[in-house]
């Protein structure tokens, strides 16, 4: 490839990372914070379509708690399968603890889509809970598992 077709590939993508939309996700219970965003990358369109084999970065932007485990759920046919994920340490995973109240916070975590899961449609219900076990934020939202 030249440098002028590099250049055009570069730009295109560029600019299609940039037009991505947040996710299109469903409060499933936040007791104690309030999510304002959810971003998948890269997912340039909904329901995201995760390949088997790859990584995603998941970013939700929610408010107040004090410390934090992750909890992530594939739901099929209303049947919630554990999806394990590498951190599930909130504090470890763009948040400062203990959070303050009253202040906003980028939680990021990486949803690892190993190549052996089947091409499905699911619901994936994302959990942040509190030291005592209350949600700090639910959510979820649909994702399509590809090849």
């Amino acid at each position: 490839m030249d440098f002028h077709t590099t250049c055009i590939v570069l730009l295109v993508s560029a600019v299609a990372f940039t037009c991505a939309e947040p996710v299109k996700y469903i409060d499933c219970g936040s007791a104690v914070g309030s999510v304002s965003m959810v971003d998948i990358v890269p997912c340039p369109r909904q329901p995201c379509q995760l390949h088997r084999g790859q990584s995603y970065a998941v970013n939700v932007t929610f408010q107040q708690c004090q410390t934090s485990k992750a909890i992530v759920h594939g739901v099929i046919a209303g049947v919630p399968i554990p999806f394990p994920i590498p951190i599930e340490d909130g504090c470890k995973s763009g948040i400062v603890c203990p959070i303050q109240k009253e202040t906003s916070y980028h939680y990021v975590n990486d949803l690892p889509v190993k190549s052996e899961y089947p091409c499905i449609k699911l619901l994936v219900e994302w959990e942040l809970k509190d030291d005592s076990g209350k949600d700090l934020f639910c959510i979820e939202f649909p994702v399509q598992i590809v090849s």
